[in-house]
């Protein structure tokens, strides 16, 4: 009888795991609500300031900004912008965005470029030290809806290295969230920016405009402005794949345990039945010899 309790002691084992899983996935899914409301909510802002840098580099294309200068040909120094989780059981999102970096990384390093890091959450924070990386910034225990403050620290240093001429090319990694079921990892170029050029921004017709102080120093301000609220956004982005990928690793976890107790129940049903037929044939064996 000893096997049948062994097993029944691993049945509330399992149990009691499947209770943790649950609760996981029933606030992962709550969070991933207000994760995909927060991530929805930063999208008109990006798209507006967007719309006015388009309109402001239409008006005066003999104002070039740096952040939008893609002439820098000879490219030494690369820097990565890394967005990923502090916390882990989210199934594979941060391993399939880590194997895009590496590749794109193994990339640059072939041509001779050196490589730079700003790394947000403590898994990506690992993963460049375990990769031998330079981090510049980092930030992590950022919660659920951080906001831009906290955030801005972990590019300013990228940003100024690359208005400085010390890096050439900056990209930003992190994951774009197709549906509740799928997330891809996503490496995009971050500087120079390239997306003004899109039709969707650029207008037909080039305005006057007046400008005070100078149309350089408001186009940097919105160009600063620009770079931080895609940071955020890709921020918000990753932690709705986050909080998405840890309810479907959790469900994943809550059936494979349901499955394991099912089959542990039918080898205690088994072992207790054995332990019965063996009783009793032992019984009836000592009746008959008596």
């Amino acid at each position: 009888m000893s096997n049948a309790k062994d097993i029944r002691s691993q049945i509330k084992s399992i149990k009691s795991t499947q209770k943790i899983t649950k609760a996981m996935q029933m606030v992962a899914a709550s969070k991933m609500r207000r994760s995909q409301d927060a991530m929805l909510e930063g999208r008109p802002y990006v798209e507006n300031i967007l719309r006015v840098i388009a309109h402001l580099l239409k008006a005066h294309g003999e104002t070039p900004h740096p952040f939008f200068d893609e002439t820098r040909d000879n490219v030494k120094k690369v820097g990565y912008i890394v967005i990923s989780t502090d916390r882990g059981l989210c199934g594979g999102l941060n391993i399939n965005q880590f194997k895009a970096l590496l590749a794109h990384v193994q990339e640059w390093s072939n041509k001779g470029c050196d490589v730079e890091f700003s790394a947000f959450g403590r898994k990506g924070i690992a993963f460049v030290n375990r990769m031998n990386g330079h981090i510049m910034t980092s930030v992590d225990a950022y919660g659920d809806n951080p906001p831009l403050r906290e955030l801005i620290g972990g590019i300013s240093s990228m940003i100024d290295a690359y208005r400085a001429g010390e890096i050439d090319r900056v990209y930003l990694v992190g994951n774009r969230f197709v549906n509740t079921m799928t997330q891809e990892p996503n490496i995009v170029q971050f500087l120079p920016a390239t997306i003004v050029v899109n039709d969707k921004y650029v207008p037909e017709h080039a305005w006057t405009y007046e400008y005070e102080p100078g149309v350089e120093q408001i186009l940097d301000k919105l160009a600063v402005r620009y770079l931080e609220s895609v940071v955020k956004q890709a921020v918000a982005e990753n932690i709705a794949c986050e909080m998405s990928a840890r309810m479907i690793a959790m469900k994943n976890a809550s059936d494979n345990a349901a499955n394991l107790i099912g089959e542990l129940e039918l080898q205690y049903n088994k072992a207790r039945q054995a332990a019965i037929t063996q009783e009793l044939t032992e019984i009836v064996g000592g009746a008959a010899a008596v």
